[in-house]
């Protein structure tokens, strides 16, 4: 794994990123911050999640004129939160946050899965920096989107679609 932004993995239609943050909060703290919507909305968008299996996730990324309006597919706090980045008439886009304490902290791990025709890498991107944003937020922080770093990850995802790519590309032979 990557030190700054994150993995690419191909599954078939999806491609999944794969990023990690070690933070000093504990796992409760985390959870504290995915879970209350006074404290997600620093880091991430307002609106509601139910903290509950089968419970509604409902975002507005107002900025980006996303709407989430989805199912809670896994919720254990302070360990773990599951929900898709997308409204009823939308594909699927899992988004899974894991949290494990550590020695000094926790460590977050965040899962996404963007349908192969879409724009991945700005979609990951854009989570690779919310991810960000939720680190400085734990620190006691207030930040906005950090924009240069969506964009270098933007760059780095993209290099890695390519590598994805050339490997399945079918070898020709003369």
């Amino acid at each position: 794994m990557q030190d700054t932004f994150g993995t690419l993995i191909n599954r078939g239609n999806y491609i999944t990123a794969v990023m990690e943050r070690v933070t000093e909060a504990s796992p409760e703290e985390v959870w504290e911050m995915l879970g209350k919507e006074a404290n997600r909305v620093q880091w991430l968008a307002p609106g509601t999640i139910e903290l509950k299996p089968g419970g509604r996730a409902k975002l507005d990324f107002k900025d980006s004129h996303v709407i989430v309006d989805s199912e809670v597919t896994a919720c254990s706090a302070p360990a773990e939160l599951a929900f898709s980045w997308s409204s009823p008439e939308d594909p699927e886009r899992p988004v899974h946050f894991q949290i494990t304490p550590q020695d000094n902290g926790s460590q977050v791990r965040l899962t996404v899965s963007i349908p192969r025709d879409e724009v991945v890498s700005r979609s990951c991107a854009g989570w690779e920096a919310h991810l960000t944003m939720l680190q400085t937020a734990l620190a006691g922080v207030p930040t906005k989107f950090p924009l240069q770093r969506f964009q270098a990850c933007r760059q780095d995802f993209d290099r890695q679609l390519v590598a994805i790519a050339m490997v399945e590309m079918p070898l020709v032979q003369l």
